[in-house]
């Protein structure tokens, strides 16, 4: 079962992730020993299978080159960039339209409420919760748009929520919201 009581500035809320920790290299005589240990390693079984097909290549082409292999590789590897944080490879303006993901806060809000609207009437107790979810958007329009709280100033909220949707924010609901009832309010809620 979800959590129907978050507020929208819980939702908004932005916390810093840790950086990713570096990557761990070795360095000195370490590596280079596992280096020609592994270069002896792929030398022997390449001179061996060229050898069962009948060609003959000189072992020390064959060291130098697979010496030359992994050292090209340890070199380019110190040179790549860092792989960038998960969130900011998977969110963020991109080609100038915003990404929206699962990490979204305001995407996750707006589909909850879109659930909890679409199967308003289907299910018990969803008359509370799409009346909760009525009234945090309204509360949230009001705040954000005029400056404005039910609580705060409450004449000024009447007027410009309108007299029906007011008496229904007003009052917990008893019955679910009929189909036009919940339209008429949503448009109010648009126009606000």
């Amino acid at each position: 079962m979800t959590d129907d009581s978050t507020s929208i500035d819980d939702l908004l809320g932005f916390e810093e992730e840790a950086p990713p920790k570096a990557r761990r290299q070795s360095r000195g005589a370490g590596w280079w020993v596992r280096t020609v240990l592994v270069a002896g390693a792929l030398t022997a079984v390449t001179v061996v299978g060229l050898r069962l097909f009948g060609f003959a290549i000189p072992i020390v082409a064959v060291a130098a080159g697979y010496l030359a292999l992994l050292s090209l590789r340890r070199v380019t590897s110190s040179l790549s960039p860092d792989p960038a944080p998960r969130s900011s490879r998977r969110s963020g303006v991109e080609d100038g339209m915003y990404n929206f993901t699962d990490r979204d806060a305001l995407r996750s809000a707006v589909a909850r409420w879109e659930r909890l609207l679409q199967r308003a009437g289907t299910d018990v107790g969803s008359a509370r919760a799409t009346y909760r979810t009525f009234v945090e958007i309204a509360d949230e329009r009001l705040r954000q748009r005029h400056s404005v709280t039910r609580a705060g100033d409450p004449p000024r909220a009447r007027t410009l929520l309108g007299e029906p949707l007011w008496n229904y924010l007003s009052t917990p609901p008893t019955r679910n919201l009929s189909p036009r009832d919940a339209a008429a309010y949503v448009q109010q809620l648009e126009r606000l």
